[in-house]
């Protein structure tokens, strides 16, 4: 193991184990998102750079987004006074079982101990470039889709004005 795998690696666990410690949600989302970051980079680290931008662009672009504004638009960003978890010394000991009886099946399989297969020939701009002539309206039609639920999202984080109050705008008598 390298150091840049190893650093990698402990960023990401790191942000992962933040994520769900943290008692402030937002916080909690932007662990999340680093986290996310880092396995991509791990990603690409391991030459799979296809898989990494589509870690990052699909995961963090989208999913760790989409929870910030969810955490921001209900305005509940600090949690009620109540653990969830009452014994977490437990949950611990249930955790530490479980990714030890899954370590001990992976080091089982015959796929950790066979030879590594050369990686595939088609490239990020093979990719790109089939995408753009192959699938360009429905790649433009999803980039739509997603600026009108941006600006939706949007509008419904603005606050909202009371209707009964006094306003700029002459109205018609």
């Amino acid at each position: 193991m390298t150091a840049t795998f190893a650093l990698l690696a402990g960023l990401t666990f790191g942000a992962a184990l933040a994520a769900v410690s943290l008692r402030n949600l937002v916080h909690s989302a932007l662990c999340l998102a680093l986290s996310l970051s880092g396995l991509g980079l791990i990603f690409v680290y391991l030459n799979a750079e296809f898989a990494g931008l589509v870690q990052v662009l699909v995961y963090v672009g989208a999913v760790a987004i989409l929870i910030v504004f969810a955490v921001l638009l209900v305005r509940g960003i600090e949690p009620s006074g109540e653990s969830v978890s009452r014994a977490p010394i437990l949950g611990l000991g249930v955790t530490l079982s479980v990714a030890a009886m899954l370590t001990w099946a992976v080091w089982q399989s015959p796929l950790v101990h066979r030879e590594t297969p050369s990686p595939p020939k088609v490239t990020v701009r093979a990719i790109g470039e089939r995408l753009m002539r192959e699938y360009v309206v429905p790649l433009q039609a999803l980039g739509l889709l997603l600026t009108v639920a941006t600006l939706g999202a949007a509008l419904i984080a603005l606050p909202r004005r009371d209707p009964r109050s006094t306003s700029t705008r002459a109205t018609p008598s």
